[in-house]
């Protein structure tokens, strides 16, 4: 009874967070929507939201991430998603486990969930990217010749039309040209182009953009001198890559062994086995506990693949 009243309890301050943020989220989003019809720039319209001032960042780094992920997803959406998932967990913990504590667990542990797959999702589209990044710097860098070395806009137009570049490299160079014909605001855009590709060299090539856009400078003997130091440290991303990978193979390992060790108990004594691990509440437990370890070893490798990229 206890559990189940501490359980009703938290169900209540769930809902009540979960509406009091979809309210918030929902006027920032309306603001944002409201000063970008009106052309204001992403600064203007940070200023305007002082009573929301607090959600901002969280507002905004997820707006970024999302854009560079190239998930079609409001950031008020995933935020109510990411919610509505930790108010599930809640509820079916306490059902299930008859624990506080599990439910807790569950809870934050579906809270985490979309976030993380939205980041291993921006990681294979940079891993992906990072591969025919030098090809789009070096299609790029005849474009920009062939128009004159004059506008950016007119190299990246003619650059995206021939269509050369693979999938996801094709996508992320058609997003930065077409964000750059639609806002006005091209530090944000490229900032989000830089996250797409996640390294050092998109940084540089950001940099090199965001000067020719802003002042008008010929960077034509910029960009050759950044893809000659991308040919020569092309040995160094193949390293690199192989270290990822090797990152990637290790996340899912912990969960191979949980589920080669419950196939073994299972077909050694079925009954013996759904008696502990499905009705007794300590077996449960105990899977959640192995599964949150497994959802936390998941979490540092995502770390470590950021750190490597």
């Amino acid at each position: 009874m206890l559990t189940a009243g501490l359980a009703a309890v938290g169900c209540l301050l769930f809902l009540l967070l979960f509406a009091s943020l979809k309210a918030l989220f929902a006027l920032a989003e309306d603001r944002h929507s409201r000063s970008r019809r009106l052309g204001r720039s992403e600064a203007e319209d940070t200023a305007q939201q002082v009573s929301i001032v607090w959600l901002q960042p969280l507002f905004t780094h997820l707006s970024d991430v999302l854009s560079a992920s190239g998930w079609r997803v409001k950031p008020s959406a995933f935020w109510k998603l990411a919610f509505g998932l930790a108010l599930g967990g809640l509820a079916g913990g306490a059902i299930v486990f008859q624990s506080l504590r599990s439910a807790a667990l569950l809870g934050a542990m579906l809270a985490v969930l979309p976030y993380s797959l939205l980041r291993m999702s921006l990681i294979n589209r940079q891993i992906s990217a990072r591969l025919n990044f030098l090809p789009a710097a070096e299609l790029f860098y005849q474009c920009y010749l062939v128009n004159g070395s004059r506008h950016v806009r007119t190299a990246l137009q003619r650059m995206v039309e021939e269509r050369q570049l693979p999938g996801d490299t094709q996508a992320i160079f058609e997003e930065l040209y077409r964000q750059l014909n639609i806002h006005h605001d091209d530090e944000r855009t490229l900032r989000r182009f830089s996250m797409s590709i996640g390294h050092i060299w998109a940084d540089y090539f950001s940099s090199l953009l965001a000067v020719a856009l802003s002042e008008g400078n010929n960077i034509a003997d910029n960009l050759r001198e950044l893809i000659d130091d991308m040919r020569k440290a092309r040995m160094d991303d193949h390293a690199e890559r192989h270290r990822l990978l090797e990152i990637r193979l290790a996340n899912f390992t912990p969960l191979f062994f949980l589920g080669l060790f419950l196939t073994i108990n299972f077909r050694l004594n079925a009954e013996s086995s759904a008696l502990y691990y499905l009705s007794d509440p300590g077996g449960r437990s105990m899977l959640l506990n192995a599964l949150v370890l497994i959802f936390g070893s998941f979490l540092m490798g995502l770390y470590l693949s950021r750190r490597k990229m």
